[in-house]
């Protein structure tokens, strides 16, 4: 059987990324409650569209990622958190 990530092929101008934890500790050891945790900003990228002529993709899967709170569109395949997202969302790769 095919992993999340196989069965996922992005179109277009989409990739999709898999979301960093969200900070469970703060850096000063304050243990932050499930219902207080920001939404992760950063993440992995897992799959994009095949290039060609008309679409010009720079990330490849495995770049770590910055976007922005509200990019994407939250899905769940095989019990995984993904989000798919334009490649314009992408803020930055790090």
């Amino acid at each position: 059987m095919k992993t999340g990530e196989q069965m996922i092929k992005p179109l277009g101008d989409r990739v999709v990324v898999v979301p960093a934890p969200a900070e469970s500790v703060t850096a000063t050891g304050i243990i932050i409650p499930d219902t207080a945790k920001e939404k992760p900003q950063k993440g992995t990228v897992v799959a994009v569209p095949e290039e060609n002529k008309d679409n010009k993709i720079t990330l490849k899967a495995g770049d770590q990622v910055l976007y922005g709170k509200y990019a994407g569109t939250e899905i769940t395949v095989g019990g995984k958190e993904y989000l798919i997202m334009h490649e314009s969302d992408i803020l930055a790769i790090i």
